[in-house]
């Protein structure tokens, strides 16, 4: 758990919370947010922001009873995608480099890998077609976030001649949020998790960081937000992620 500082939040806090604050505070009022498969995390803060700061957000989390418009399969979802239905969507990869490349694929030889991922199904796509897309990740080693990864499933970026409506907006770890800079198409330090120095992300990261010229450290969950995440928050997701809702939050 991290120690919230004096007068932030009501005492410690898990990193799950800590992102899915910071996520939450990501989601705008009227936009429509999409949350995929095995994505818990995001989901939490989307329902978050749903529940306080975005009350008109329109929420679409996979499977969810109460937030899964489509009957038809996941293609209806995809064609909803590819029409630019989604304002935001979130994204993950078992590697992450500077240039905000994904890879969904494998590490080492495709035919012969060292270790294997499930594979990009539709995230090559809605890496493009979601207006802004949030990478997250619950590991920050140096594993994860390389200075190239070994396949590019989805791309951080493209040449201008391709068509792109949407693209990376932000990364976000439990140790830092990066913002994806489209002058240098790459990755940048927005702001650092409290407790985290410089030294600590470096350590932790298998690429050469560069740094916002401000950069701040990251507003700690409130009260309010704990509240609603280890309440309302909670018995939402469980309907989906019944075993994360036991060990993810706090009480």
């Amino acid at each position: 758990m991290t120690r919230g500082a004096p007068g932030a939040s009501r005492g410690d806090y898990t990193p799950d919370e800590l992102m899915a604050t910071i996520i939450a505070r990501e989601v705008r009022d009227g936009e429509v947010v999409g949350v995929g498969t095995l994505a818990p995390v995001p989901a939490s803060g989307v329902l978050l922001a749903h529940f306080s700061r975005a009350p008109r957000a329109r929420v679409i989390i996979l499977n969810h009873p109460e937030y899964w418009p489509f009957r038809n399969g996941s293609k209806e979802f995809y064609d909803f995608a590819q029409r630019g239905g989604l304002d935001l969507f979130f994204l993950s990869g078992g590697q992450i480099d500077r240039r905000g490349n994904l890879n969904l694929i494998a590490v080492g030889d495709a035919d012969r890998p060292r270790v294997r991922f499930p594979g990009g199904a539709g995230a090559a796509m809605l890496y493009y077609f979601a207006r802004r897309v949030i990478v997250f990740r619950k590991e920050h080693s140096p594993k994860v976030f390389v200075e190239r990864v070994d396949h590019v499933a989805s791309p951080g970026s493209t040449p201008p001649d391709v068509l792109r409506p949407g693209g990376p907006w932000k990364v976000v770890t439990p140790l830092c949020v990066f913002r994806f800079d489209r002058q240098t198409a790459a990755l940048v330090v927005e702001s650092l998790h409290p407790g985290v120095t410089r030294e600590d992300l470096q350590r932790q990261t298998g690429f050469t960081l560069a740094y916002e010229p401000a950069v701040r450290t990251t507003s700690e969950p409130t009260a309010d937000e704990l509240d609603l995440l280890r309440t309302r928050v909670r018995d939402a997701i469980a309907k989906t992620y019944p075993r994360y809702a036991e060990t993810a939050f706090v009480g």
